[in-house]
C-alpha cells in the first residue's frame, strides 16, 4: 500500500482508496483529462490569491501615501510615521508579490 496525494486537495490518501476522506473526490471515475482539468484549475485558484494579495499591497501603499498628503499630516507625528511605514511595507509588498507571480506564470506544468 503505497501513500498518494489526491488530485482535488493534494492532501495524503492510500493509493488503494476508491475516494478521497477529505474532499470525496471519487477517484475511481478520474481519468487523465479530468485530473488536467482539476489542476488547471487550482492554477487559477493560486494565481487570483496571488493577484488578490498583490491588491491588497497596492491599497496599502496607496492608503498611506494618501493620508500622509491628503490630511496634510507633519513630520514627526504618529501620523507621519503611520503613513510611511504603511506605505513603505505596500511598496515592499506589492514588489515581492509581482514577482512571485512572474515566476509563478513562468513555470507552466
Amino acid at each position: 500500500m503505497a501513500v498518494i496525494s489526491c488530485p482535488g486537495c493534494k492532501k495524503k490518501i492510500s493509493d488503494k482508496a476508491k475516494e478521497c476522506s477529505h474532499c470525496g473526490l471519487s477517484l475511481q471515475a478520474l481519468d487523465s483529462d479530468k485530473i488536467a482539468n482539476l489542476n488547471k484549475v487550482d492554477r487559477i485558484h493560486q494565481a487570483q490569491k496571488l493577484m488578490n494579495y498583490s491588491f491588497v499591497a497596492m491599497l496599502l501603499f496607496c492608503g498611506g501615501f494618501l493620508f500622509m498628503f491628503w490630511d496634510n499630516v507633519e513630520q514627526g507625528t504618529w501620523q507621519h510615521t503611520t503613513a510611511m511605514i504603511s506605505s513603505i511595507i505596500g511598496f515592499i509588498l506589492y514588489i515581492i508579490i509581482r514577482i512571485k507571480l512572474l515566476f509563478f506564470k513562468r513555470n507552466k506544468k
